[in-house]
């Protein structure tokens, strides 16, 4: 019998020559397809898969799941790698790992496969995920292999095993660059933009449009959270409102694309230690980021949010190397989770030509006293009191200007 292999497909030139080569190779594939949200005819993503031979396509509508689960986590945790990316695209890699898994789980397949080269950061997710969730695992991983390698040494040879193969492929003439589509954003990189110089193109966005193309006029929008979660948006301007997650999320994303809000040109450093350039569209989760933590400002304690302030980066990073499933994940999860118990509010924002402005903010557990922190109202603070505050804050700063003194006078008299 063939051995059985799940290939996580999307379609496109690299992933369809890839299940072309396993069947090659006396493999049977299964191709899974994850609806993560990306613009795809899945339609015709299946019938392309059946047509070049695949045993069977499984087709998982995993939108829901993906926001719930994954996208609203990392906005509780504030999780924002090198102080910039949202991490669109490695959010969504354990999801589809897992669902991988479980689909090879009930196909009875003993191997998985990817499409991920051997120089990004996919290849590391996809992999420590897989390994995370059945060790056992045989993973089968083209662009590290030495006779796919000496087969394929770039996008021209994938492109003549198309076409001996008659692998129906889309003309890539228009799109000079890759990209990586989600509910959460869209990633370019690569092709053109490997050039650090070359500028962002409004051709390019799909997400939304440049901020000095957005409409000169303010959308005004209420965001209510619940344990550091987002769970209604109410539109103040028409009403329209929002508590589905998924709903919420689209409505935002196109609320926020329209008003030129979320994009992102940088240069990262991928976890293999390579420096990539990145363009990113992120309408929703940059409105939800800044919401949240505008309502931790009133909501959280200080000394809490010192420490999350701290495990926030190392939350990030975790996401974007691939441990998702990991136990240092598991610990963190449960502390950001803990501190969020009490930020329940909302906050309105206006949406403006690529900004969100915070209009304000209101929390059933706010931990602001108008009279304590008011200038002109006494509210129960003695104000001389700061002045022993002060003074024993002073201790130390004296103590250490005392021996600097000391020391030049001492290097003075030698």
């Amino acid at each position: 019998m063939k051995e059985k292999v799940v290939l996580a497909y999307s379609g496109g030139l690299d992933t369809s020559v890839i299940l072309k080569w396993l069947i090659d190779k006396n493999y049977d594939v299964i191709a899974f397809v994850a609806d993560v949200g990306q613009a795809e005819d899945f339609d015709e993503c299946r019938k392309k898969a059946l047509q070049l031979g695949a045993s069977k396509v499984v087709i998982k509508d995993l939108k829901k799941v993906f926001v719930d689960e994954y996208v609203m986590k990392a906005i509780m945790a504030n999780a924002i790698y090198e102080d910039r990316y949202l991490l669109g695209t490695a959010l969504a890699r354990p999801l589809i790992a897992k669902t991988q898994i479980e689909v090879a789980n009930e196909e009875g397949a003993t191997a998985v496969a990817h499409g991920a080269t051997g120089k990004g950061n996919d290849q590391v997710r996809f992999e420590l995920c897989y390994y995370a969730l059945r060790p056992d695992i045989k993973v089968i991983s083209p662009w590290k292999d030495r006779e796919f390698l000496n087969t394929f040494k770039g996008r021209t040879d994938l492109l003549k095993y198309a076409a001996e193969k008659k692998i129906p492929v889309k003309a890539s003439i228009d799109k000079p660059y890759s990209e990586d589509d989600n509910l959460m954003h869209i990633s370019h990189e690569a092709g053109i933009l490997e050039d650090p110089m070359y500028s962002v193109q409004k051709s390019m966005l799909q997400k939304m449009v440049l901020p000095q193309d957005a409409p000169d006029k303010e959308t005004r929008i209420v965001i209510h959270f619940k344990d550091g979660i987002p769970v209604k948006v109410v539109n103040k301007d028409d009403g329209t409102v929002k508590e589905d997650s998924l709903e919420m999320f689209l409505y935002l994303n196109e609320l926020a694309g329209k008003n030129g809000i979320g994009l992102l040109d940088m240069v990262e450093n991928r976890f293999v230690g390579i420096k990539s350039r990145g363009v990113y569209e992120t309408p929703a989760a940059t409105v939800l980021h800044i919401a949240h933590k505008d309502i931790e400002g009133i909501a959280m304690d200080r000394e809490v949010m010192r420490l999350v302030n701290m495990l926030a980066p190392k939350f990030a990073e975790l996401i974007y190397n691939g441990f998702w499933f990991s136990p240092e994940m598991d610990f963190l999860m449960a502390a950001i989770e803990k501190s969020q118990e009490l930020i329940d509010g909302s906050v309105h924002l206006c949406l403006y030509k690529g900004n969100v402005l915070i209009e304000g903010r209101e929390s059933p557990s706010s931990l602001y006293n108008k009279e304590l922190s008011s200038m002109d109202i006494e509210g129960g603070f003695d104000q001389t009191d700061s002045k022993g505050f002060i003074r024993i804050n002073a201790i130390r700063l004296m103590a250490h200007r005392a021996i600097v003194e000391a020391s030049k006078k001492k290097k003075t008299v030698s």
